[in-house]
Protein backbone atom coordinates (compact mmCIF):
# COMPACT_ATOMS: atom_id res chain seq x y z
CA UNK A 1 0.00 0.00 0.00
CA UNK A 2 1.82 3.13 -1.01
CA UNK A 3 1.85 5.94 1.63
CA UNK A 4 0.69 9.60 1.16
CA UNK A 5 3.05 12.06 1.55
CA UNK A 6 3.17 13.89 4.90
CA UNK A 7 1.06 17.04 4.91
CA UNK A 8 2.37 20.37 6.30
CA UNK A 9 -0.21 23.02 6.24
CA UNK A 10 1.49 26.31 4.70
CA UNK A 11 -0.69 29.39 6.37
CA UNK A 12 0.28 32.65 4.42
CA UNK A 13 2.30 34.62 6.70
CA UNK A 14 0.24 37.68 8.09
CA UNK A 15 2.60 38.26 11.28
CA UNK A 16 3.32 41.76 9.71
CA UNK A 17 -0.46 42.64 9.15
CA UNK A 18 -1.39 44.94 11.98
CA UNK A 19 -5.63 45.05 12.14
CA UNK A 20 -7.02 48.66 12.97
CA UNK A 21 -8.82 49.33 16.17
CA UNK A 22 -11.81 49.34 14.32
CA UNK A 23 -11.49 46.10 13.26
CA UNK A 24 -11.72 44.47 16.30
CA UNK A 25 -15.58 44.34 16.88
CA UNK A 26 -16.05 42.98 13.29
CA UNK A 27 -13.48 40.13 14.37
CA UNK A 28 -15.45 39.48 17.81
CA UNK A 29 -18.45 39.47 15.53
CA UNK A 30 -17.23 37.36 13.12
CA UNK A 31 -15.91 34.93 15.62
CA UNK A 32 -19.68 34.56 16.74
CA UNK A 33 -20.25 33.94 13.31
CA UNK A 34 -17.90 31.53 12.37
CA UNK A 35 -18.98 29.48 15.61
CA UNK A 36 -23.16 29.62 14.42
CA UNK A 37 -22.14 28.49 11.11
CA UNK A 38 -20.60 25.40 12.47
CA UNK A 39 -23.36 25.05 15.24
CA UNK A 40 -25.76 25.17 11.79
CA UNK A 41 -24.19 22.17 10.27
CA UNK A 42 -23.67 19.98 13.27
CA UNK A 43 -27.46 20.49 13.74
CA UNK A 44 -28.43 19.77 10.42
CA UNK A 45 -26.49 16.64 10.48
CA UNK A 46 -28.21 15.33 13.30
CA UNK A 47 -26.02 16.58 16.49
CA UNK A 48 -27.26 17.71 19.78
CA UNK A 49 -25.63 19.26 22.63
CA UNK A 50 -23.72 16.28 25.18
CA UNK A 51 -21.74 16.24 28.07
CA UNK A 52 -18.91 15.29 25.80
CA UNK A 53 -18.30 14.84 22.42
CA UNK A 54 -19.46 11.87 21.14
CA UNK A 55 -19.39 10.77 17.55
CA UNK A 56 -21.20 7.74 17.51
CA UNK A 57 -24.22 9.32 18.93
CA UNK A 58 -23.79 13.14 17.36
CA UNK A 59 -23.33 14.74 21.22
CA UNK A 60 -21.19 18.14 21.31
CA UNK A 61 -20.51 20.01 24.09
CA UNK A 62 -20.11 23.32 22.27
CA UNK A 63 -23.28 23.23 20.82
CA UNK A 64 -24.49 25.79 22.97
CA UNK A 65 -24.76 29.68 21.91
CA UNK A 66 -21.57 31.79 21.52
CA UNK A 67 -21.84 33.38 24.91
CA UNK A 68 -22.04 30.08 26.15
CA UNK A 69 -18.80 29.17 25.21
CA UNK A 70 -15.90 28.62 27.76
CA UNK A 71 -13.00 30.93 26.24
CA UNK A 72 -10.78 28.70 25.02
CA UNK A 73 -13.30 28.03 22.55
CA UNK A 74 -13.82 31.39 21.66
CA UNK A 75 -10.18 31.83 21.72
CA UNK A 76 -10.42 29.53 18.63
CA UNK A 77 -12.76 31.05 16.77
CA UNK A 78 -11.46 34.39 17.33
CA UNK A 79 -7.94 32.86 15.75
CA UNK A 80 -9.97 32.19 12.62
CA UNK A 81 -11.90 35.22 12.08
CA UNK A 82 -8.52 37.04 13.08
CA UNK A 83 -6.90 35.02 10.67
CA UNK A 84 -9.36 35.81 8.01
CA UNK A 85 -8.92 39.56 8.26
CA UNK A 86 -5.25 39.29 8.22
CA UNK A 87 -5.25 37.43 5.13
CA UNK A 88 -7.78 40.01 3.19
CA UNK A 89 -5.57 42.80 4.45
CA UNK A 90 -2.53 41.42 2.84
CA UNK A 91 -4.13 39.94 -0.16
CA UNK A 92 -4.39 44.52 -0.63
CA UNK A 93 -8.51 44.46 0.11
CA UNK A 94 -9.64 47.23 2.28
CA UNK A 95 -12.39 46.15 4.79
CA UNK A 96 -15.00 49.57 4.61
CA UNK A 97 -17.60 50.07 6.61
CA UNK A 98 -21.04 51.53 4.80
Amino acid sequence: MEQKPQYIPQPIDTKAIELPKELASLAEGMAKNVHEVWAAGRIKDGWTHGEKRDDTSKTHPCLVPYDELPESEKDYDRRTSLATLKFILSKGYEIVKK
